[in-house]
């Protein structure tokens, strides 16, 4: 897990201002898909447990039905094994310079990407649908002009308070590179394996 008391890259003065990570439905969903496709062949096997117990009992059925079983469980879990560890680890890092996007992408791939505050052009914030309305969620897409042309924060809690808060970072690190009579930054981007 990063410390946040230490970021990557990090310059003289700055300093965290929200740390991100995808809302708790994202987990819930996780769960839910464990659940059923765990859940549907347990309550079909005991409905059917007569047939079942016939082919578990048959010399050849009975064997490859139990390895057929293990690797399906497996499966499952390795699934939401993985989906964990993606909701887990993607973060999202705001400081009063910056803007730090960290991504999985599978068990050992990790993308790291950060955003001068003063290179953000637009941050639009997407409520879409019913369960995204009632739970307060969604996305965030952070616009700029430099090479990583848009970073999209994924299903996170509050996403119009999180666009209020990075068009306010904004200007105020606007303002204060004014004052220190200095231009933007640009973008940087480190990849993490």
């Amino acid at each position: 897990m990063m410390r946040l008391d230490h970021l990557p890259n990090q310059r003289p003065d700055e300093h965290v201002i929200l740390f991100l990570r995808r809302h708790w439905f994202a987990l819930l969903a996780i769960a839910a898909a464990f659940l059923l496709l765990v859940g549907i062949p347990l309550v079909g096997g005991w409905y059917f447990l007569d047939t079942v117990e016939r082919w578990i009992a048959h010399p050849i059925m009975g064997p490859l039905l139990i390895v057929l079983s293990s690797i399906y469980v497996l499966s499952i879990w390795l699934f939401a094994f993985l989906e964990f560890t993606d909701y887990y680890l993607d973060t999202w890092i705001i400081t009063n310079e910056r803007i730090i996007n960290i991504e999985q992408e599978g068990l050992f791939n990790r993308t790291a990407s950060e955003l001068d505050l003063a290179a953000v052009q637009d941050a639009t914030a997407e409520i879409r649908g019913i369960l995204q309305t009632l739970f307060t969620f969604g996305q965030v897409y952070v616009q700029t002009a430099g090479e990583k042309g848009r970073f999209h924060f994924k299903n996170i809690d509050n996403p119009e308070n999180v666009k209020e808060l990075i068009t306010r970072l904004v200007e105020e690190d606007k303002k204060r590179l004014s004052a220190l009579g200095a231009g933007g930054h640009g973008n940087a981007k480190t990849t993490i394996t």
